[in-house]
């Protein structure tokens, strides 16, 4: 793997990094791992420039622990990325159960909604009824009061001469 190729690398989970939120313990831990990483890439850089042979090469031994730098670094990289996924899965979790939540909220107000309507019906059934017997209270009167009026003018006529 070439340094230029690890540095894309490196790029990559710094910018990861930076949309990590510390609002929770597991970005906490994220953040952790990901600060690890950039320690383990700083340490590998330095073994990388560390040449102890002669003339200024590197050895066997400078070599080796160059590769132990990087199988320490995909290690880390290996747990961010399953932290990163535990992640994405309580995300899902908590999406899905607020999901059901408002799915809840909904059918209780559906229901609320109808009940309500119910009760408008209701209610306007009951004035309907009240209109109506108003009106046949009405239509009484009148024709009673005409009836009286009518009576009134037939005694009237039969008692004058």
């Amino acid at each position: 793997m070439a340094t230029g190729d690890f540095a894309d690398i490196h790029i990559l989970f710094l910018w990861i990094g930076s949309f990590v939120q510390t609002e929770s313990g597991e970005s906490a831990r994220l953040e952790r791992l990901v600060s690890e990483r950039e320690r383990l890439v700083n340490e590998w850089q330095a073994s990388e420039s560390k040449k102890s042979g002669i003339f200024g090469n590197r050895t066997k031994k400078d070599m080796t622990e160059t590769n132990d730098w990087l199988k320490r670094i995909l290690t880390k990289d290996t747990q961010i990325i399953e932290e990163l996924k535990l992640s994405g899965r309580i995300e899902t979790a908590v999406i899905g159960q607020e999901k059901e939540d408002y799915k809840t909220i909904t059918l209780s107000l559906e229901r609320d909604v109808q009940a309500l309507k119910r009760a408008l019906n209701d209610r306007d059934k009951t004035i309907q009824e009240m209109l109506s017997s108003r009106r046949t209270f009405e239509w009484t009167t009148v024709v009673f009061f005409l009836t009286t009026l009518g009576l009134g003018y037939w005694m009237y006529r039969s008692k004058k001469p």
